[in-house]
């Protein structure tokens, strides 16, 4: 069980570097990383779990956040509908996204960046994620909200960018013109 141990923080390398694409069909080990990815997002989103492991609260992980240079993230985050996004993909890709932004109004954090830096990060609103399930089947996936906006975090991890790269220096709380705004 992976917990806050096995998070590398900001600053190493691995982060930014861009991950390797994994070889299908899945190797048993790389399986195995993968369903670790999303056991530990689902677990830091149970109270007793995170408290019981010291796991901080996640709606997403990637590999190389684990230290595993593989193009691997999980995802497990409730839509705006309270429709449940949960999944771990390997070599996920955005094939297609809205020209319109969108930013969270509470701005983003991540597991590996242990202080708060406050900004609105810019965003496509919507997004389609092609990648392939644990048992290498094809996932196509049409999201907006914060699933778009969280796949898109994870999915940057793979291309070694931080949320924060993307974060207005000179006005950081500055609303970005003609995006939506997401209040979650």
């Amino acid at each position: 069980m992976l917990t806050m141990d096995d998070i590398i923080r900001d600053g190493h390398p691995t982060l930014r570097k861009k991950a390797e694409e994994v070889v299908l069909p899945p190797s048993e080990e790389d399986k195995k990383i993968l369903t670790s990815l999303l056991e530990y997002v689902i677990n830091s989103q149970n109270n007793e779990m995170a408290e019981k492991y010291g796991l901080r609260p996640a709606i997403g992980l990637a590999a190389p956040q684990i230290n595993v240079s593989k193009r691997m993230i999980a995802v497990h985050v409730t839509g705006d509908k309270d429709e449940l996004y949960s999944y771990a993909l390997f070599n996920p890709k955005i094939i297609s996204h809205s020209v319109e932004k969108a930013y969270l109004k509470s701005g983003e954090g991540c597991l590996s960046v242990d202080e708060s830096i406050p900004g609105y990060v810019p965003r496509h609103a919507r997004v389609t994620v092609k990648g392939f399930n644990v048992n290498g089947d094809v996932v196509k996936l049409r999201l907006r909200g914060l699933p778009a906006i969280c796949f898109q975090h994870e999915i940057d991890h793979l291309n070694g960018i931080m949320f924060y790269d993307y974060i207005d220096k000179q006005n950081p709380l500055k609303p970005i013109e003609g995006a939506i705004e997401i209040d979650r």
